[in-house]
């Protein structure tokens, strides 16, 4: 449109359908809270009323058929702590829970420094460390057990190399079982904490550990005061996932030793099993089984409380 001299620009009146300005924008509204109520239902339905139950369950001697039972207050739990089994059982979970939490991540780590480095093949090695977390937990376990038999693979391999006098029965020796179950699940899991402290050092920028090494800082130097303060998130997630899965281990114990030879290595979980379907003891397992849920859920607030403070004080 083309004006006159004289001619000014209509007022915005005269154009009540034009567009407002661009900086003007309608606000945000936050979604109706009815939204959440079909997810929020089916939690309560699925997940809050079954457990409600089950903890209902624990203070009474129901045996998982009859459906009368009687009231029996805190005499599973009383049980429980006067049974050396039970507390066998809960010393071996905390035991194998930091085991593994220790040599999984230190290990891990590890691995993570030595594939970050400009070697060649370290994408293969990456896929080929990776590779056993992906595996099926029981299929990794009856693999390792074979192999841990008295005629076993790592057995005839001490044989073959001239020590006869160090083979064993890895899984059938009460010292031992337990600790070649803590191997086992290191050697599948490992790979994974790679993969997330990988992650984390390569968000490390180059430029801090050049300055560094500028300034004098050797290797350990540079990880200790550089590198490991920027891993704080690695070390929360990989921490809290390894003491998570080593409370609640059942598959690859089960699938090992059966929680023997005896009960050398009983957990919690191997023992709710045994209780419940073995013995048919149901309201006794459920307590096993609270109790297992304050320790997981004590142990790990307890750890991202100390992680996430570690790490804001990083940041």
């Amino acid at each position: 449109m083309t004006l006159a001299p004289n001619e000014q620009l209509p007022d915005h009146d005269h154009f009540p359908h034009a567009a407002p300005a661009a900086h003007a924008r309608r606000p945000r509204t936050a979604p109706p809270w009815w939204f959440v109520l079909p997810a929020l239902l089916l939690f309560v339905f699925v997940v809050l009323v079954p457990s409600a139950r089950g903890v209902y369950y624990a203070f009474t001697d129901w045996d998982g058929l009859d459906p009368n039972f009687s009231f029996v207050g805190l005499g599973n739990f009383a049980d429980m702590f006067s049974d050396a089994d039970a507390m066998q059982a809960i010393w071996h979970t905390l035991l194998i829970a930091v085991s593994i939490t220790v040599l999984q991540n230190g290990l891990g780590l590890l691995l993570a420094l030595g594939v970050n480095t400009a070697i060649k093949s370290r994408n293969v090695l990456r896929v080929f460390l990776f590779a056993p977390a992906v595996i099926t937990p029981i299929v990794t376990a009856y693999l390792w057990r074979n192999l841990l038999g008295p005629d076993g693979g790592a057995n005839s391999l001490l044989g073959v190399v001239g020590l006869d006098g160090s083979r064993q029965d890895w899984l059938g020796d009460p010292q031992l079982a337990l600790w070649a179950v803590v191997g086992v699940i290191v050697w599948q899991y490992a790979g994974y904490s790679m993969v997330i402290f990988l992650a984390g050092l390569q968000s490390v920028p180059k430029e801090i550990h050049e300055a560094a090494e500028i300034d004098g800082a050797g290797p350990v130097r540079r990880f200790w005061s550089v590198t490991r303060p920027l891993l704080a998130p690695a070390f929360t997630i990989n921490l809290m996932l390894s003491i998570i899965g080593g409370i609640k281990l059942f598959d690859q114990v089960y699938a090992l030793t059966g929680g023997g030879p005896g009960h050398a290595t009983d957990t919690i979980s191997t023992l709710i099993y045994k209780d419940a379907f073995t013995l048919g003891e149901f309201g006794y397992s459920i307590a096993l089984a609270v109790v297992l849920t304050i320790i997981v859920a004590v142990a790990s607030t307890g750890q991202y409380l100390v992680l996430s403070r570690n790490e804001r004080a990083a940041s």
